[in-house]
């Protein structure tokens, strides 16, 4: 599915009608499990989808306890991704994971481990139906969640990240497929600058520059003004913006320490304002791809607990 916007059902009061920008959901280990085993759990999940007007899922697509469906049972991922698409919905392969512990795969002795991951999604999209391929991938692979991450190694660290990058968007480009490649990255990214790949930059830009497009996990509560969704993002949109890269807003609904991370507290009212103005401040952004929200399950959790 291409970039697109569709017209906004619903706005906050007080604010005029903007387009409605995309919205994807990451999904992780065990819901995209049972979504891919049982044909019941993927219908309620559907049609909750569609309800709240979801364009886009990232399923997972790796090993998860011992098992390997995609791999092993693709036919399964075929029947998902084909009910997706029908009911409007795109389907990218999330591919990284807390319980395979993916933020090593920056290390360069685990580098073919990272490979591995994304030639699985290869594979199955050059052996599956046409209306059964995946879209795009997201990788979540974030070295700063290393115990070895600090003052003294983060920007060797960092440089792995983007060796690791060419070196995937190689593969990619050598499968010959056009699925989108992309990864989750912090927005603090535009505070570092490495001189790689014969250019000095910062590795926000290195890394617009490297991928198809970039999920940036800019996780605030409210939209403008210093510190906001909007400011975070200001760097990454105007690189992207010149370069022709688009760039998707992650926000997270998920409990947090940080109260200003999460929208978790203030509940969906808020989020849906905040988010109309930042539709409305970015609308006419060539470089703005609409919004990834963390995580499936979380966003039911937090739908219900605020319905009480």
């Amino acid at each position: 599915m291409p970039w697109i916007f569709v017209l906004l059902c619903a706005v906050a009061p007080g604010w005029a009608a903007a387009p409605r920008a995309e919205r994807a959901l990451w999904t992780w280990e065990a819901e995209s499990y049972a979504m891919v085993q049982d044909p019941a759990v993927a219908e309620e999940a559907i049609a909750y989808l569609r309800a709240r007007g979801f364009d886009r899922l990232y399923l997972y697509a790796d090993a998860y306890r011992g098992r390997h469906l995609l791999r092993d049972q693709p036919q399964r991922y075929h029947a998902l991704i084909q009910r997706l698409r029908q009911a409007g919905i795109d389907t990218y392969a999330l591919l990284g994971s807390a319980y395979l512990h993916t933020e090593a795969y920056v290390l360069p002795e685990r580098r073919a481990d990272a490979l591995a991951m994304l030639q699985q999604v290869l594979d199955y999209n050059a052996a599956a139906p046409q209306q059964a391929r995946f879209s795009g991938a997201n990788l979540d692979i974030e070295p700063h969640i290393l115990d070895a991450w600090n003052e003294h190694t983060r920007l060797g660290l960092l440089k792995q990240f983007l060796d690791l990058s060419k070196a995937l968007m190689a593969a990619k480009q050598a499968s010959g497929q056009t699925l989108l490649l992309g990864p989750a990255i912090p927005f603090w990214l535009d505070g570092y600058e490495l001189h790689w790949n014969g250019r000095k930059a910062l590795v926000s830009e290195h890394m617009i520059d490297t991928w198809d497009y970039v999920a940036l996990m800019d996780y605030r509560d409210f939209a403008q003004g210093r510190d906001s969704i909007l400011a975070h993002a200001a760097s990454e949109l105007a690189y992207a913006r010149q370069h022709g890269k688009p760039v998707v807003i992650g926000l997270e609904v998920s409990p947090n320490d940080i109260d200003k991370v999460t929208f978790a507290e203030e509940g969906p009212q808020v989020f849906e304002a905040e988010v109309a103005k930042v539709e409305a401040a970015l609308a006419q952004d060539p470089a703005f791809a609409g919004f990834a929200i963390h995580h499936y399950r979380a966003w039911r959790r937090w739908e219900q607990q605020h319905a009480r």
